[in-house]
């Protein structure tokens, strides 16, 4: 008896970045909760992509293949030779060699295939036309930016050519990569991590979710900067954080926080701020959290909440 639940049929590209050593997994279909089934990611080990009749144990025991050393052809030849149901799947690896490997059963839904590159594979199955694979590699290989909007360009391309001959629904998008050692706890969090599970246009939902991560990230690294002592080049990433996310109020907060807390310019801090909290309720309870976290520690030099609190009321005064 078919069973619904496992069946992914969907586009999906797996891709290492050669520079940072990133690993990634993009993928869209027509069923809800794509993100939990078909990608597979391991810090310095490889990327997964296992859809069609998805046989979902293919990601971790592929993972830990990979991980003894394995490369990816290898991998993929050994998950296959003992699953009896593969002629229905498509999987697709790539390891920390950026070697890539992947199957497309006979019996998967037309439109399907997949086309192999220089460290990425897009794949794809029960496509409305059969340019979609070309599309994805040609527009994957011609993108620029980071790992997570280049496969987003790929998803992007895919749905230009129809995408899935149902529609869409969910879609993914992870990528991991090793961090420093001063990275502290979060050199263990994924860059990207996001998910739409149910949408009208979940290409479109998570191409604004890659925007406002990608901001959140040029954010952190704003702050990296400034640890360091780099204040002005902390302030420009910080910028065009704020500019590229101007829905995140969150950013700039912190921004300006810790610039207040580490005696530098409070009316600097305020300016960043100030125009952010463009509505009076919104001011009221942001204000009342500069007091919150002066009062546990986390402001920690003394009289900084009240001294940012004066220059957000004379910024305000002044743009009245």
């Amino acid at each position: 008896m078919i069973e619904p639940r496992s069946i992914f049929q969907t586009y999906s590209i797996v891709a290492r970045d050669a520079e940072s050593g990133a690993f990634g997994v993009a993928v869209q279909t027509h069923q809800m909760c794509v993100g939990a089934v078909v990608p597979w990611l391991q810090v310095g080990v490889g990327a997964i992509a296992t859809q069609a009749m998805t046989n979902v144990s293919f990601g971790p025991i592929g993972l830990a293949m990979l991980e003894t050393g394995l490369t990816a052809d290898q991998t993929l030849e050994g998950l296959l030779a003992t699953d009896e149901g593969r002629d229905g799947r498509q999987l697709a690896i790539v390891d920390e060699r950026g070697i890539t490997a992947a199957w497309t059963g006979q019996s998967c839904i037309a439109h399907a295939g997949h086309h192999t590159g220089n460290g990425y594979s897009v794949q794809a199955n029960m496509m409305q036309n059969t340019t979609v694979i070309d599309a994805m590699a040609k527009a994957y290989e011609r993108a620029s930016g980071d790992l997570a909007e280049r496969m987003l360009i790929a998803l992007q391309a895919a749905q230009h050519e129809g995408g899935d001959i149902r529609g869409m629904q969910s879609a993914a998008l992870k990528v991991v990569q090793a961090g420093s050692a001063d990275d502290e706890g979060t050199r263990f969090i994924p860059r990207y991590d996001l998910r739409v599970d149910e949408h009208d246009q979940p290409v479109e939902e998570l191409a604004r979710l890659v925007r406002l991560r990608s901001a959140q990230l040029k954010s952190n690294d704003g702050f990296a900067l400034g640890k360091k002592g780099d204040l002005e080049q902390a302030l420009r990433l910080w910028a065009e954080a704020r500019a590229s996310a101007p829905e995140l109020e969150e950013l700039g907060f912190w921004q300006a926080v810790a610039l207040a807390d580490d005696e530098r310019d409070i009316t600097c801090a305020a300016a960043i701020l100030g125009p952010i909290l463009n509505d009076d309720l919104l001011r009221d309870h942001w204000v009342d959290l500069i007091r919150r976290i002066q009062a546990c520690g986390i402001i920690e030099r003394d009289g900084v909440a009240q001294e940012l609190i004066t220059a957000l009321e004379s910024f305000w005064q002044d743009h009245e």
